[in-house]
């Protein structure tokens, strides 16, 4: 009944609605600047790598957050899974600051 009801008030708007096209209507506008050039920019790698970092260690916390709250009834065996979970996130840590995925910016090549 309610597709039936969305269906019934899509077709009304279509029949009823205003049909008249023009090109500045088709025409992108936001925050009342009118575009110029294209909307695809490149965003530098960095931006991405923050956005991974951030996924990895919001996927850590939530396991981390559900371990804390079942603490008790897990024992040692439930400790050892989640050191085991920190130290592999460590290491990788450490082997992304090694590599300098880090850093930010341009490096200076003067040692």
């Amino acid at each position: 009944m309610v597709l039936g009801l969305v269906a019934l008030l899509l077709f009304f708007a279509s029949w009823l609605g205003e049909k008249k096209s023009n090109p500045e209507k088709l025409r992108p506008y936001e925050s009342g600047i009118i575009p110029t050039g294209s909307a695809r920019l490149r965003y530098p790698v960095p931006f991405f790598l923050v956005a991974i970092f951030f996924l990895i260690f919001d996927v850590e916390a939530a396991y981390i957050f559900s371990w804390a709250i079942s603490y008790d009834s897990l024992g040692w065996a439930g400790w050892l899974q989640i050191s085991f979970f920190i130290f592999v996130l460590l290491l990788g840590l450490l082997y992304i600051w090694k590599k300098g995925g880090l850093e930010w910016g341009p490096t200076s090549k003067r040692d």
